[in-house]
């Protein structure tokens, strides 16, 4: 076989012309499914990168991000989205309704949870010593 021949795919699979053309073939095929299914999960990992991104920047909604040039888009060797911070920065830049603006007003915060301080006995009235005395001798019974 001449080496061009090699490197084309024979569509026509009912008479291969022999075992080895055979494998050639399903060899070819299984490259090129392994190559379009490391191409989708390299776009699904670009997509998922870019919507935590997008959410941290208060991105109102993640359709939004149809508007990114994805050609320009690449993952790092370790496997994360080269500059993706900057990506949606650039996207908010060019497209800011598409974010939420920070509210001006200010927010009042939950006060921090404090345990419930137990009443001394010497802060409870009679009747209040009697009940917070029987429920621990009664908790003690158990």
């Amino acid at each position: 076989m001449k080496d061009n021949q090699l490197d084309e795919v024979p569509t026509d699979t009912d008479a291969p012309e022999s075992p080895d053309a055979d494998l050639r073939t399903r060899l070819a095929r299984l490259e090129l499914e392994g190559q379009e299914n490391r191409r989708l999960n390299e776009k699904r990992v670009i997509l998922a990168e870019l919507k935590v991104e997008a959410l941290r920047a208060n991105m109102i909604d993640l359709d939004g991000l149809q508007f990114l040039d994805m050609s320009q888009v690449h993952l790092d060797d370790d496997g994360s989205v080269a500059d993706n911070a900057e990506i949606i920065g650039r996207l908010k830049r060019a497209k800011p309704w598409l974010f939420a603006t920070p509210s001006s007003s200010s927010i009042a915060k939950v006060p921090p949870s404090v345990p419930a301080r137990q009443k001394l006995a010497r802060e409870m009235s009679d009747e209040e010593y009697r009940i917070a005395r029987a429920n621990i001798i009664k908790r003690s019974r158990l």
